[in-house]
């Protein structure tokens, strides 16, 4: 049905509530005895990926803006696959508090084995004199600056055979007009990524 929330939503006021894995993800042990950070980890694909991890047998830090409750579900599912989960409030779209994440990850765990870059910010606007300039600015600084940032924070932390995600979009080479500072951060983040795991396959670090 029709709905709507204020920003930032929250994943149990949704309906039908997303299905994230809980039920129906089995893991195989192909992450055993990693550490892994997911941006925007509380809710949706980060949620999804949070739970798989965990489930792979990784220990997670989940890094989100100020959904606490949502947090606190995700890391109860991770708890509950026998791993170490870590929840890191508050804005990425703040230099300094990207780093701090990483940081915190390192203190939590002594490394850095997968950083998903997931967090995101989407808003629909029908022509340009609806987007301020603000909300354009806000929206690169969390979607691509984010990703930039807890990169070089998490790169020297990685070893040979660790891995860098990045959450880009149908919206990268088909973008919705309503969706155009998204739709643009997406592409930004593919474009990224591609160069990113060229600078960075000499240190067995891939980037997809």
């Amino acid at each position: 049905p029709e709905q709507q929330q204020d920003v930032p939503g929250v994943q149990p006021e949704m309906t039908p509530v997303p299905d994230c894995g809980e039920q129906s993800y089995r893991g195989s042990g192909k992450l055993e005895g990693k550490a892994a950070i997911i941006t925007g980890g509380d809710s949706g694909i980060g949620r999804a990926a949070a739970i798989a991890y965990a489930r792979e047998g990784a220990d997670v830090l989940v890094a989100y803006l100020e959904e606490d409750e949502d947090a606190q579900d995700t890391a109860r599912w991770i708890e509950e696959a026998g791993r170490r989960a870590v929840l890191v409030r508050g804005d990425l779209s703040d230099a300094a508090h990207c780093r701090a994440v990483v940081e915190r990850a390192v203190q939590e765990f002594g490394k850095v084995d997968v950083l998903v870059s997931n967090a995101a910010y989407q808003m629909t606007r029908e022509s340009l004199d609806e987007i301020s300039d603000e909300e354009w600015d806000y929206t690169f600084r969390l979607n691509v600056g984010a990703m930039f940032h807890l990169a070089k924070a998490a790169v020297p932390h990685m070893a040979p055979g660790s891995a860098i995600i990045g959450s880009s979009s149908v919206q990268s080479d088909q973008p919705s007009p309503q969706l155009a500072p998204y739709a643009a951060t997406k592409a930004a983040i593919a474009n990224f990524s591609a160069g990113l795991a060229q600078m960075l396959g000499e240190k067995g670090i891939r980037v997809n």
